[in-house]
């Protein structure tokens, strides 16, 4: 006997963009988003959202944090996409990275860039960062979020303005004030951030671009302290290395 196509009826279409919705609503937030947050992004009834993520922990498209505390992409989806792989660097581009190191005396860091998303990919080993998911979570904290942003025709759709958490007292939480940022960053190739993502740590970051000037990687400078305009004359430095980098990277 045949198999009976029963098809897809009623509410299934809905119901599979919506599970869809909340893997993406978990791949901009990072590792860690909570339901709460999820449901605030999306605007989905708290109830379905908790279901729909309970049934996408159950398939494995998502893993529930060890401390029970938030939400990550599960293995699934990592198969579907690659991106939970390690990032392949080439040779050539790490020796540009550790030139660079060499010839500053302050943290180093490489990004790339795909699509909404930034991977810290050659993190200054003598400088580690605090929080490599923070830096790859909260874009409109850190400066190579920044650049990302700048890049986008409407940043909204990647942080949602209720996504833009105090993570100290110097986050930039406004839109307006984000705007305002962005638009810095756009005039000059360069996005700042002073003790935004970290109390006591600075941040500046220039572009990488390919030959057909995509956006994608950055350069990141961290400096001690929450001078803005230290970091920035520290990364301006690494304008050049950043050119070496786009053929490689793009």
């Amino acid at each position: 006997m045949s198999p009976v196509d029963r098809g897809i009826t009623g509410r299934q279409p809905k119901a599979v963009q919506s599970a869809l919705a909340v893997l993406e609503s978990v791949a901009r937030a990072g590792a860690g988003v909570t339901a709460k947050e999820v449901c605030e992004d999306l605007g989905l009834p708290p109830a379905t959202t908790y279901r729909l993520l309970n049934l996408l922990v159950g398939e494995e498209y998502l893993v529930r944090l060890p401390d029970l505390h938030g939400f990550a992409l599960g293995r699934k989806v990592a198969g579907l996409a690659g991106w939970a792989s390690p990032a392949q660097v080439p040779t050539a581009a790490r020796e540009v990275v550790a030139d660079l190191r060499g010839r500053v005396r302050h943290a180093v860091h490489l990004v790339v860039y795909s699509g909404p998303v930034l991977r810290c990919v050659d993190v200054d080993p003598d400088h580690p960062l605090r929080s490599v998911e923070a830096v790859e979570r909260h874009l409109h904290a850190s400066a190579v979020g920044k650049l990302l942003l700048a890049e986008q025709p409407d940043w909204r759709e990647v942080v949602h303005p209720r996504r833009m958490h105090a993570l100290t007292p110097r986050t930039v939480t406004r839109p307006a004030d984000l705007d305002a940022e962005l638009r810095a960053v756009r005039a000059t190739g360069l996005a700042t951030q002073a003790g935004q993502l970290h109390e006591g740590v600075s941040c500046a970051a220039v572009a990488v671009r390919s030959p057909s000037d995509v956006l994608v990687g950055a350069l990141a400078v961290s400096v001690a302290g929450e001078d803005a305009a230290l970091a920035a004359a520290r990364a301006e430095g690494a304008r050049d290395h950043a050119r070496q980098l786009g053929p490689l990277l793009g």
